[in-house]
């Protein structure tokens, strides 16, 4: 009789272990994916967003805060885990200079319910432009004469004398 109980006791606590180390695992992992997921989708949104109309007129970057939000939930939508639940955010949404805050609050197996959501994603992006004649980048950028612009040599540092 006294080995039955142990046996089942061992066995009850192997049961209780494997849970908890899958509740470890699927919140640890779970967070890792649901930031790359928000990012690689944020990402791509404001790729899509972008108005090129604006860009050819302006030479400055702009994005399109509807078309953005389009983008994002349905990209979102497509590669997200169906057994989990989500609650999207956006936050400060510029269109120029390009910007989003996205955060994302997502359910673990801890939550019962959808009210619950444990793990807290957030994401701010920003697009940038690398064009000479773009407005946000000073002309001293690319003056060789100004000490800004000034390409690097070793006559600036005295290595030659």
């Amino acid at each position: 009789m006294n080995k039955g109980i142990l046996t089942v006791g061992i066995i009850m606590l192997a049961v209780m272990g494997l849970i908890l180390i899958n509740i470890i695992s699927n919140y640890s992992t779970g967070s890792e994916l649901d930031y790359y997921l928000v990012k690689e989708t944020a990402e791509a949104a404001m790729e899509d967003a972008i108005d090129v109309k604006y860009y050819r007129d302006n030479y400055a970057l702009r994005i399109d805060k509807d078309k953005f939000v389009e983008s994002f939930l349905r990209r979102f939508a497509a590669s997200v885990d169906n057994t989990r639940y989500y609650r999207i955010g956006f936050y400060d949404l510029n269109e120029v200079p390009p910007k989003v805050s996205v955060k994302v609050d997502s359910a673990t197996v801890l939550s019962f319910d959808s009210q619950n959501l444990i793990l807290t994603t957030t994401y701010d992006g920003i697009v940038e432009s690398i064009r000479k004649d773009d407005q946000y980048i000073t002309s001293a950028n690319w003056d060789y004469e100004n000490d800004i612009g000034k390409p690097v040599t070793d006559d600036n540092y005295g290595y030659n004398k």
